[in-house]
């Protein structure tokens, strides 16, 4: 009897082990679906920062926000060398600090880091000890992994978390960082051409107006406010004609098309200098076929301009047959007057769509059409 009672004890407790042993793989499968489904959403939000419309600067620290707050990590801070210096463009570390992270390049343990393009992983035993690097924060930090960002062996900074507490990074999954660093190196990339963008929008010296640049920037934040938008290019069709006259008529006739459209629209519509004689007119919010009496008037009232230029008279210096000597004869001053003719294109942009590609199709109308054709065409 009681051999029995062993015999079923030990199955039982056989059958916990088994069963004890398919829980913890359960759980550790669990676990690494866990850890993949926490990448896809971290990934997700870096993409939905990315494709969002704010400036350069707010995307770094959103994205560095997420990385904080999706992985508890203490402290996180990107760091990026623009050619010339190190500046920390997000950390969410007292900027009392920020002077020793800018300089962690000069720490000899990660300069080796940058020279490998290797991450590096450094902490401390025990409280009473500090990092390496530290300087006048020696309680913060007791644990980091730091990891110099390239692209195409181009290097561009470096990323370092840290915990307050040592060996706290020991069993953590490494690999997970690095797709997140790789993240981050794409979006800076990203964010990097972004900036360029932001920073050549211009203004034309004509007009006063902004450039085509704006279209792709700024002025796709409020034209990305609408579901659609109706969009406007019209060229001077007979600018090439008045130019052979005056060049300067023609700049004239230019800063004059643009004052007349500006004072007939509104100011919460987008009008810029596209290129030359080409200009845009975005509608935001607006559908396509409400705005086509609309630009007739503008039409009307801007072909209806009467624009003038006095050419100076030219002095001749002749010699009279009877005399031989010389006479001066002045050519009396000469009045143009010309009026300019306008091309017009609209079309609908919807928005999360390429509005370049719109433009592109728009411009190619109105290069392709006759100079002499001045009509407003729904393309």
């Amino acid at each position: 009897m009681t051999i029995v009672i062993i015999i079923i004890f030990v199955l039982v407790v056989i059958a916990l082990m088994i069963y004890n042993l398919s829980l913890y793989k359960r759980i550790q499968a669990f676990k690494v679906q866990n850890d993949r489904f926490t990448n896809l959403n971290i990934l997700q939000d870096f993409i939905n920062i990315v494709g969002s419309d704010f400036s350069v600067e707010k995307k770094i620290n959103l994205i560095n926000e997420a990385i904080v707050e999706k992985f508890q990590i203490k402290y996180s801070t990107i760091v990026v060398f623009d050619g010339t210096d190190y500046v920390v463009k997000s950390s969410n570390v007292s900027k009392d600090h920020w002077e020793t992270l800018r300089k962690l390049h000069e720490v000899d343990i990660f300069s080796d880091s940058i020279q490998t393009a290797n991450p590096k992983y450094i902490t401390v035993n025990n409280n009473n000890e500090r990092l390496i690097y530290q300087e006048k924060e020696f309680d913060r930090a007791k644990s980091a992994i730091f990891f110099p960002l390239y692209i195409d062996n181009v290097y561009l900074g470096y990323w370092i978390i840290e915990s307050g507490v040592p060996h706290d990074f020991d069993n953590i999954d490494t690999v997970i960082f690095e797709t997140v660093k790789e993240n981050i190196v794409a979006i800076l990339k990203t964010m990097d051409y972004q900036k360029i963008l932001e920073n050549i929008v211009r203004k034309d010296l004509f007009t006063g107006l902004k450039s085509a640049e704006y279209l792709y920037g700024d002025g796709k934040k409020i034209i990305d406010q609408y579901t659609t938008s109706a969009i406007c290019m019209f060229r001077i069709g007979n600018i090439e004609e008045i130019n052979k006259y005056s060049r300067q008529l023609g700049n004239k006739v230019i800063k004059e098309v643009s004052k007349n459209v500006q004072k007939n629209i509104s100011e919460s519509y987008i009008f810029v200098r596209y290129i030359g004689p080409k200009f845009v007119i975005v509608f935001s919010g607006v559908e396509a076929n409400h705005v086509f009496d609309f630009i007739n008037e503008i039409k009307e009232s801007t072909e209806n301009l009467k624009i003038s230029l006095i050419k100076n008279g030219k002095r001749n210096e002749e010699i009279d047959l009877k005399t031989k000597k010389q006479k001066r004869r002045v050519k009396k001053a000469e009045k143009i007057e010309v009026s300019p003719s306008l091309n017009f294109a609209v079309a609908t942009y919807y928005k999360g769509t390429g509005i370049e590609e719109v433009l592109k199709k728009m411009e190619n109308y109105l290069d392709e059409a006759n100079s002499k054709e001045s009509k407003i065409n729904n393309i």
